[in-house]
């Protein structure tokens, strides 16, 4: 049981911890009750040196990507004690994975322990998840993701991966699991928050001429800094001419910046724009303008208050205009949402908004593991969402007014692109949920 458990533990966890990441595992060690704690923290460099640490106060300076938490909870002896302390030495950045058994498996385990199928660790507390999302609140923690798995946790061949990968992820099914994982991330305080920071928001433009002038007057100021950067994609209209004329119309009070696509697809031109960009936060606003400029500084708010880490647009809460958004279409963005919701563990009203806003620093560290989900992405939707789900980010949407066209043609065709979207679910469920 324990060789089984270990192993699917680690299919577990490397969805999360990266090959380069600094990794700090806290030592769970069973102690009685009253019994003073020693842990120990062992701390993963990224290059692959490892190293022990007697106390939290010398982990300040190091940059932990991930800290480890594995049945730790079982065995403290005051768990909102020891996230407190474990807060004071995390960085914004730092993710707290956090595994425990679900109290369902209590005399179950205990009955594996006495026919020595499982080492004896005699848990003290049993936790629910009500409990734990309770307790992280207390301690200034935000739960960010929580899954349950292993509804087998001994190797039955064939049997054992085949219910835990396809059928212990499902709901009802998933009440039974043995194995929580939660993924944790420290909440900031309002008078640790407050920095001021500049935006870089990126607009992919093809066959949108009419519109350019009016993305740059009703584009908000947010910070002290913010550029402007086209990105055109071999459009068969003026959009390029039309860049460069208005670039140079307000380059006095806007600091603008335009290339030319080499490569093809939205993808394409919003990973250009973000490789472009210089500032503390990246926004992607479509050059339709269905979605209102104005709109932006909603994102802005939600991500410097630290609201949130990816900030994703939702056009199906307010009503939207007449022609904003075929019926067909709607039904298919409902759902993508719903099974993408399920699928990364987060909740998504709107998963096709092509508005989104995170920092510069996560992405850059999204970029650097893009190849755990492949480049097949055309849209650059999901290539982000994917990313922000597997880093642990704080995903939240803001309500924005869908309004119509007032230039040009969609780009979207409804049934290729809809092939390519439920592709990309088969394959996110393959590489996230199904494992």
């Amino acid at each position: 049981m324990r060789k089984y458990l270990h192993r699917k533990l680690r299919d577990y966890l490397a969805l999360h911890i990266r090959p380069g990441d600094c990794v700090l595992e806290v030592e769970a060690i069973p102690v009685s009750l009253g019994e003073r704690v020693e842990r120990v923290f062992h701390v993963q460099a990224p290059d692959g040196s490892s190293s022990e640490l007697r106390d939290l106060v010398t982990l300040k300076g190091i940059p932990v990507d991930y800290v480890v938490l594995n049945g730790n909870l079982h065995f403290e002896r005051d768990v909102q004690e020891f996230f407190q302390l474990l807060r004071a030495a995390l960085q914004d950045s730092t993710r707290v994975i956090i595994t425990f058994y679900s109290s369902l498996w209590k005399p179950l385990l205990r009955l594996a322990t006495k026919l020595g199928l499982r080492v004896k660790t005699p848990e003290q507390n049993w936790i629910a998840v009500e409990d734990l999302q309770n307790l992280l609140l207390l301690s200034d923690y935000e739960l960010v993701r929580l899954e349950s798995k292993l509804l087998i946790p001994v190797y039955i061949p064939f049997v054992s991966d085949l219910i835990n990968r396809f059928v212990a992820p499902l709901p009802f099914f998933r009440a039974f699991n043995l194995l929580n994982i939660a993924v944790a991330r420290r909440l900031n305080r309002p008078a640790e928050t407050g920095m001021v920071a500049s935006v870089s928001v990126i607009i992919p433009a093809r066959n949108e001429a009419g519109n350019i002038e009016g993305a740059i007057q009703r584009l908000p100021k947010m910070g002290p800094n913010d550029e402007l950067i086209f990105v055109e994609g071999n459009s068969t209209d003026a959009t390029w001419e039309r860049i460069v004329e208005m670039k140079q119309k307000y380059e006095a009070s806007r600091k603008i910046c335009a290339e030319r696509q080499t490569g093809t697809g939205k993808g394409d031109a919003v990973r250009r724009g973000f490789a472009m960009a210089r500032n503390d936060i990246l926004m992607v606003l479509d050059a339709d303008l269905t979605t209102p400029p104005e709109e932006l500084v909603r994102f802005y708010a939600a991500i410097v208050s630290d609201k949130g880490e990816f900030i994703n647009g939702s056009r199906l809460v307010y009503p939207m205009e007449k022609q904003a958004m075929r019926y067909l279409n709607m039904v298919a963005n409902k759902f993508f949402a719903l099974m993408f919701s399920f699928v990364l563990g987060q909740r998504f009203k709107d998963t096709l908004c092509g508005t989104k806003a995170l920092r510069r620093e996560n992405y850059l560290k999204l970029a650097a593991h893009r190849e755990f989900f492949g480049d097949f992405d055309p849209f650059g939707d999901f290539d982000l969402i994917f990313g922000a789900a597997r880093m642990g980010l704080r995903i939240i949407e803001v309500p924005v007014h869908y309004c119509e066209r007032t230039y040009g043609e969609t780009n979207i065709q409804r049934w290729k692109h809809g092939a390519i979207l439920l592709r990309m679910l088969l394959f996110a469920a393959r590489r996230i949920k199904f494992i």
